[in-house]
């Protein structure tokens, strides 16, 4: 057992990281204290310091902090996650933002997401609009165990269902919306370290990276869906116009994220 008291293992983790951030979200985590806490009993001896090291080791290998702490902040809430699931990014809260302003002026919504993940897209419209139902799909089995497990931590499990499918395969609902976050990564790529871990099939699109964003355009032109919302990559904005434009009466909209790279569209039936 080690002397080092809780301070000291904190600054010692904090030069291995070069984060005094994350090495105090991994101490309050093994803790289970919060930062108080943390600050108030700076000077007692850390018991746990060997499964501390262990923490910090996993970050060193690039592991992502919210893998080890089984916890990721979006939109203003704690949700679960693993590996086997993305992890959530700001961006998507766009995603979400546009949704609901056009879900609240429909009464009794039907939305289907292609792709759900953790499922924080389902979780947050079932929580921001009222008289919603949500068919959720994701080919991973996985990430449907982990949508569910938010799905039941935020009480929203009756409002959405989770189908472990390919796009919406099977499923011949109408609904009044589709929403997706889709891979749309160029194969080939090469990926910063800390996204090694994170599922390969949630990030890479295809040759070009647009190429599953425009099989979900086919799949909800076909549907004759009023409305279709998708984020996708900052350099796709060009391609998917054009993709978009060859269809008729369709009006599409681009958005960009708060660093002004385009993010997303918005399809419309005119």
């Amino acid at each position: 057992m080690s002397n080092k008291t809780i301070k000291e293992a904190l600054k010692e983790a904090s030069l291995v990281l070069k984060s005094p951030k994350e090495a105090s979200i991994l101490l309050r985590y093994l803790l289970k204290f919060d930062q108080v806490e943390l600050i108030l009993k700076e000077n007692e001896k850390l018991e746990h310091y060997e499964e501390f090291k262990k923490l910090i080791q996993r970050r060193k290998n690039n592991e992502p902090i919210e893998y080890i702490t089984n916890s990721v902040s979006f939109y203003s809430k704690e949700f679960f996650i693993k590996e086997g699931a993305l992890i959530p990014r700001p961006e998507t809260e766009i995603l979400i933002d546009k949704s609901v302003e056009i879900l609240k002026d429909i009464d009794s919504s039907k939305v289907a997401e292609i792709g759900t993940g953790s499922g924080v897209i389902p979780v947050m419209l079932a929580l921001l609009v009222d008289n919603i139902s949500i068919t959720a799909t994701d080919i991973s089995r996985d990430a449907i165990e982990i949508a569910k497990i938010n799905a039941e931590k935020f009480g929203v499990s009756n409002k959405i269902e989770f189908v472990e499918t390919n796009y919406l395969d099977g499923i011949y609902d109408k609904f009044d919306m589709i929403i997706s976050n889709p891979p749309y990564i160029a194969d080939g790529y090469e990926l910063e370290k800390h996204l090694s871990l994170e599922p390969q099939n949630a990030l890479f699109g295809g040759e070009k990276g647009d190429e599953i964003l425009k099989e979900i355009i086919d799949i909800w032109y076909e549907k004759e869906t009023p409305s279709l919302l998708c984020e996708m990559g900052y350099d796709q904005k060009e391609s998917l116009g054009l993709y978009i434009s060859k269809k008729s009466d369709i009006e599409v909209e681009f958005y960009k994220d708060l660093a002004g790279f385009d993010r997303g569209f918005i399809c419309r039936r005119v």
